[in-house]
């Protein structure tokens, strides 16, 4: 399932070629054909996400919010001007780094330079992909679409989602004041306050309470794993078990995690690597993560087994020394 910093990633393509454009909105795979009729035709005037959620605002005052669950992902094609992080030798996004300015394969960073006149889909979902090439624009629909928002110059099309729907400014207000603060919105004392208060007034584990989208937004089950091993947190102890002082230092922790997500498109959760090694794994997963699908394998730290374990019906990572 996409995390936070893959949500964020797509509202910023939707900001930079959507917004301000008349769109014509449609549905090829016909589920969502009623939606699609009330902001067919109308100007996109804003894009954000919240969490795991986004939300595209349209001039005659309605919102399509999507949330992509598990198997959601967005296909982009067109003249989509693209951020440095996307491109790399083989094609994938995010493999390069704050270190440097690595641009795509074709040395510019924009989908219609790649092989020109060729040009090429972009995928953005829990991995975001370069995939095939088309020479007509727009592209035929792949797969079932259930939305597909079209401008002169860039397509967008959806597959997949839990939730897709059009909904009124109130009831957006009413889905997002159910959410935990996103840091990417608001990294206030405020929003530090509430997620501290909120961990530590539950008796619910911590590892269940990183994963409640009402504590916090964004933090799926990588994120989650991570967080817990460089806070050395035990994932069964209490949220009331926890001091002020941790709980604070969680949430600062995913601010600065949260922000490295969504400037390099990959989730970078270790620290003090030298050039060499954070290319290495900003290219491999193996190379990234304390703890995350590393069960079975020695601590970096300690040397004890990762042990794998299932925690609200996800699969949790962690280190019963480190951690203990």
């Amino acid at each position: 399932m996409p995390e936070g910093h893959s949500v964020h990633r797509i509202t910023r393509q939707f900001a930079r070629n959507f917004v301000g454009h008349s769109v014509s909105v449609s549905s090829p795979q016909g589920r969502f054909a009623e939606g699609a009729a009330r902001i067919d035709g109308h100007i996109m005037t804003d894009a954000k996400a919240v969490g795991k959620q986004m939300f595209l605002e349209f001039d005659n005052g309605e919102w399509l919010r999507v949330h992509l669950g598990i198997y959601g992902a967005w296909d982009f094609a067109g003249d989509i001007t693209i951020d440095s992080t996307i491109a790399s030798s083989n094609g994938r996004m995010g493999q390069t780094n704050q270190r440097g300015t690595v641009l795509d394969s074709a040395g510019e960073n924009s989908l219609h330079s790649i092989g020109a006149p060729r040009r090429a889909r972009l995928r953005m979902a829990e991995q975001e992909r370069i995939g095939e090439q088309y020479t007509d624009f727009p592209p035929e629909p792949v797969g079932q679409v259930r939305v597909r928002l079209l401008t002169d110059t860039a397509v967008a099309d959806l597959r997949g989602p839990t939730a897709c729907e059009v909904l009124e400014p109130q009831q957006v207000d009413a889905v997002i004041a159910k959410l935990g603060p996103d840091p990417m919105l608001d990294h206030s004392e405020e929003a530090a306050a509430r997620f501290v208060a909120s961990v530590r007034r539950k008796p619910t584990p911590i590892g269940l309470l990183l994963m409640d989208q009402s504590i916090v937004s964004g933090i799926g089950n990588v994120y989650r794993a991570e967080l817990l091993f460089r806070a050395r947190l035990n994932p069964h102890a209490s949220g009331k078990s926890v001091t002020e002082e941790t709980a604070r230092e969680l949430w600062d922790d995913w601010v600065r995690l949260l922000r490295i997500g969504v400037e390099t498109g990959q989730m970078m959760t270790m620290d003090g690597l030298d050039d060499d090694a954070y290319v290495a794994a900003m290219a491999s997963r193996a190379d990234r993560h304390w703890v995350y699908k590393r069960e079975g394998l020695p601590c970096r730290v300690c040397g004890t087994h990762i042990v794998l374990e299932e925690m609200g019906a996800r699969k949790l990572y962690w280190c019963p020394s480190c951690q203990a």
